[in-house]
């Protein structure tokens, strides 16, 4: 992600800070715990209200822009999944618990670059689509198109919902967050990162 997306989500976080301050973390945890429209917007929500954890990774733990940000959507992707399942115990706030999984990815990620700089995986590329992935959902996607089973992705594909279809194929065809943001009239480009991860899990389940 380039500086001036950055800058974009981050005016776009702005617009959305008297929704934000609506919707407690209680009523966050709540919330994803429903099939309803309102899961949606925890969602959203979790994700926009911690960004600032992205700047704790360049300052703190002297990631980049890009791999600062890809771990934080990792992160809200995990506990938005600990939550839904249980694993989430109240056991400390919503921050806590979150800045928690995002730290230990930075560490990780660090752990990685400096004690296995010679054996780091780097998956070359395999359609263009690839190029332009820079979240945790690159990985799906190659667990997916690595095994070469397309019949099986198309058809997992019609299962996901038309929108999360509609998405992902905008997506493999070069559109960015912003134009699909647009076309699809999501909120902004951040909602679409949120919901493209969304919707690479329910593919990854569906698969596997």
């Amino acid at each position: 992600m380039g500086i001036q997306e950055f800058r974009y989500l981050s005016y776009t976080l702005l617009k959305l800070m008297p929704a934000l301050e609506v919707m407690t973390d209680d009523l966050i945890v709540y919330h994803l715990k429903e099939s309803t429209i309102e899961k949606r917007k925890a969602e959203e929500t979790l994700f926009s209200r911690y960004m600032y954890f992205i700047k704790e990774g360049i300052h703190k733990y002297s990631l980049d822009e890009e791999v600062s940000f890809n771990a934080y959507s990792d992160s809200v992707l995990q506990i938005i999944t600990n939550i839904i399942n249980g694993s989430f115990e109240h056991r400390s706030s919503v921050k806590t618990y979150l800045y928690k999984i995002f730290s230990n990815k930075c560490v990780d990620l660090i752990r990685k670059k400096t004690t296995n700089k010679n054996s780091v995986h780097q998956t070359a590329p395999i359609t263009d689509m690839f190029a332009m992935i820079s979240d945790p959902a690159k990985t799906i996607i190659q667990q997916l198109v690595e095994k070469t089973d397309y019949e099986k992705l198309k058809t997992c594909l019609t299962k996901i919902g038309e929108t999360c279809k509609q998405l992902l194929t905008m997506f493999s065809e070069g559109y960015a967050d912003k134009e699909i943001a647009l076309a699809m009239q999501y909120k902004s480009a951040d909602v679409v990162k949120t919901s493209r991860l969304r919707c690479l899990d329910k593919l990854r389940q569906l698969y596997i």
